[in-house]
């Protein structure tokens, strides 16, 4: 093998390392930084400077997750909110990829319906939570009515731009050879759009989640926002915090299985 080869194997390596090296930095910052908040927390309820009735502490948090699966079930309300919330999310990845095809393919559509969509996005969700009960009663379907609520919207508008925004040279490429519509968006707009995908859905899942405990705020009877309103009337605020910090860490798994799967396929598609 020439030389020059060697040199161009050894700087891949070494690019690889100090890319493994950043990653592991990165990892060992956020654990650090997660640790010093909770041994701040922890050692300012030790020592009176905050007043764990009404913020807790690490160890109560955990004790109270313990106790909270020994007597309540605290396993069924966790499988319960990932339910409603994975049925929200992919609800609205379908509603709002149909919508956003619907509107590329139809200027006149589009020029109609965008105004309404911008207002609808802009429209508290909790205000609309009401009506859901009245007209769908309380339950499951609400809640993931209330979940599909928030997120729906913002990403028909975020999808159809990024429709908009794929290279108009290949859709003119597409019709020059003889393709027609179709053709310039199952070859050109859709796999263009994928980063835009991608992205949103990071949002949407998180947006889907907010909708789901807003829902389950008002009309459950299981579920983690059932236990933080529960929780916030008899005044066991370490089943709040508890609840709390179990969304924060379903959020993080949401965020992290999306973000994994944005990668595989930017690296399959060498996006």
């Amino acid at each position: 093998m020439p030389k020059n080869k060697y040199s161009v194997l050894s700087l891949q390596e070494s690019f690889m390392i100090q890319h493994k090296r950043h990653h592991h930095l990165i990892t060992f910052c956020r654990f650090f930084l997660f640790l010093i908040f909770l041994s701040i927390w922890e050692l300012s309820a030790a020592f009176g400077w905050i007043d764990y009735f009404f913020f807790s502490s690490p160890c109560r948090v955990i004790m109270c997750f313990v106790n909270q699966i020994k007597t309540n079930d605290l396993i069924l309300h966790i499988g319960i909110t990932l339910l409603e919330t994975m049925i929200s999310f992919i609800l609205v990845l379908i509603i709002s990829i149909l919508i956003a095809t619907l509107l590329w393919y139809s200027q006149i559509t589009s020029e109609i319906a965008e105004p309404y969509l911008v207002i609808l996005n802009s429209l508290p969700k909790s205000a609309l939570a009401p009506l859901f009960i009245v007209w769908l009663g309380s339950g499951m379907t609400t809640i993931i009515v209330a979940g599909l609520s928030v997120a729906v919207f913002g990403s028909c508008i975020s999808l159809y731009a990024g429709f908009q925004h794929v290279d108009s040279d290949k859709i003119t490429l597409i019709y020059t050879l003889g393709g027609k519509k179709q053709d310039a968006f199952l070859k050109v707009v859709l796999p263009g759009s994928l980063p835009i995908l991608l992205s949103t859905a990071k949002v949407n899942i998180g947006l889907a989640l907010v909708g789901v405990i807003i829902g389950e705020f008002l009309a459950a009877r299981r579920g983690l926002g059932y236990l933080i309103i529960y929780g916030s009337q008899v005044f066991r605020l370490d089943m709040v915090i508890t609840s709390i910090i179990i969304l924060c860490i379903i959020a993080l798994f949401f965020y992290q299985g999306i973000q994994l799967l944005e990668h595989k396929i930017k690296k399959k598609y060498r996006l």
